[in-house]
């Protein structure tokens, strides 16, 4: 008898847990359609995890017209280590608050995220696309 109250129980408790893990899902399995909780939806909204998955993040510690230095960087599928320098040439895109911008618009502890290709010969990375600002999911 003890052993099952302690079986039936153990079920009770079991199906607690999965219902409260169920609700922190927002009531979607794996399959079971919407969005990813990572996933930009087609309204615009979401977060910036998956649309920035491949950029890198990070603080502008230094700034010139010909490059720039991040520091703190973070996320991003490509690290380049610590303190990484982009260059800047006439192909580099500023986005600044979801509008196209410019170098100008950059400012030393600004929060970027940095679209970048490395020069296989040189090793220098090259910034393809800054954004800064406040980011609006597109």
């Amino acid at each position: 008898m003890k052993v099952h109250i302690l079986l039936v129980a153990s079920v009770i408790g079991l199906m607690g847990f999965a219902a409260s893990s169920y609700a922190q899902r927002g009531g979607r399995g794996g399959g079971g359609g919407g969005a990813e909780p990572l996933e930009v939806s087609s309204n615009g909204t979401g977060t910036a995890g998956s649309k920035y998955q491949d950029f890198t993040y990070g603080i502008v510690k230094e700034l010139n017209k010909d490059a720039m230095v991040l520091t703190k960087t973070q996320y991003g599928k490509t690290q380049y280590g610590q303190d990484p320098t982009f260059k800047f040439n006439n192909k580099t895109k500023f986005i600044h608050d979801g509008k196209d911008s410019s170098l100008d618009s950059l400012h030393l502890g600004d929060k970027v995220w940095v679209d970048a290709r490395e020069d296989k010969k040189t090793g220098d990375l090259f910034a393809r696309k800054v954004i800064s600002g406040v980011f609006v999911m597109q």
